[in-house]
């Protein structure tokens, strides 16, 4: 079989487009990023401690692709924000190709949970549509975990979350 020309260009064009498209799908981004380090973080509450497994989100651009194109998230686990530096209040989250709806608790320098914020997802495929979600308050972590997950288990601003080797004592 002999293709034409110009059926020879549009194939190896698409074939030459076809793997930058699909880098750029949020899944496709998820899945290319080299796989983040793991722990377990204790949220001690009135109720007693919750374990979770964090995926620990510790450079800007772990922090900028978060929890974008995953379809789902294990019941306990979530992915904390560590920052270097204390975070204004007026810092903001976004869920622009975020597809699952979560709770962030914005955790302040002794390990205890400042703030609760619920997130949707955003459906635009403008990032300028999407919503943002202030902290509120000062903070030097951020918490995500499946929305609903604070409510259902009791956890409330002051709780205190340890990881050791990391943050928190939650001593007193």
């Amino acid at each position: 079989m002999r293709l034409s020309r110009r059926r020879l260009l549009v194939c190896g064009g698409v074939s030459l487009l076809a793997p930058l498209i699909t880098r750029l799908s949020p899944l496709a981004l998820a899945e290319s990023l080299p796989s983040l380090e793991t722990d377990t973080l204790v949220i001690h509450s009135a109720q007693g401690p919750h374990r979770l497994e964090v995926e620990l989100a510790r450079n800007s651009a772990q922090q900028a692709q978060g929890l974008m194109g995953r379809s789902r998230l294990a019941p306990e686990a979530g992915m904390l924000f560590l920052y270097t530096t204390e975070r204004s209040a007026q810092s903001a989250f976004w869920m622009y190709r975020t597809l699952i709806p979560l709770d962030i608790a914005f955790i302040d320098s002794d390990g205890r949970i400042a703030a609760i914020r619920r997130m949707e997802p955003c459906q635009s495929q403008a990032p300028q549509q999407c919503p943002t979600y202030e902290a509120g308050v000062p903070y030097l972590a951020a918490l995500e975990v499946n929305a609903g997950y604070f409510e259902e288990r009791d956890i409330h601003p002051g709780d205190c979350i340890s990881l050791p080797g990391v943050m928190g004592s939650c001593v007193g």
